[in-house]
């Protein structure tokens, strides 16, 4: 099952500083729903473990990210895949873009596209469309606070 997921968010901080946090594991955790753990494996390597909860089913993905298509500090591309055992599996990647909005502001816009398999696929899309968009603007309100505080 394919989902597509866009947004933008405003962030009081300049280019530099939203950039910097993108890509700062401890942001990145803090700002993850679930998130348990994250850790840098690389400089575009990540390993994570979250645990979500999708309508009736509770799941610890353990998964890999990766960051790609670095142009730094305007855009990047973040693929992960996470494994949850019984529950399933989810795969996907966003592109995302900073772009100036003063010398105080960014406007971060992403555009993401996610696969789901297993028990989680059951559930039916319109619950699991609904969660992912609840998810990532969670994600990126709460990245928001965190870095424009």
């Amino acid at each position: 099952m394919a989902l597509v997921i866009e947004g933008e968010e405003r962030i009081a901080a300049p280019i530099q500083k939203v950039w910097e946090a993108l890509n700062d594991p401890a942001v990145l955790k803090e700002s993850i729903p679930g998130c348990q753990s994250l850790e840098m494996k690389s400089p575009t390597e990540m390993a994570a473990t979250v645990v979500l909860k999708i309508g009736p089913i509770k799941a610890t993905f353990n998964g890999e990210v990766t960051l790609k298509n670095l142009k730094p500090p305007h855009a990047y591309t973040i693929q992960g895949e996470g494994k949850g055992g019984i529950a399933g599996f989810a795969k996907g990647g966003a592109d995302v873009t900073l772009t100036p909005d003063g010398p105080d502001a960014t406007v971060l816009k992403y555009a993401a596209k996610a696969d789901v398999g297993g028990k989680i696929a059951q559930l039916g899309s319109r619950l699991i469309e609904s969660t992912s968009k609840k998810l990532a603007g969670q994600f990126f309100s709460t990245f928001g606070e965190k870095v424009g505080g």
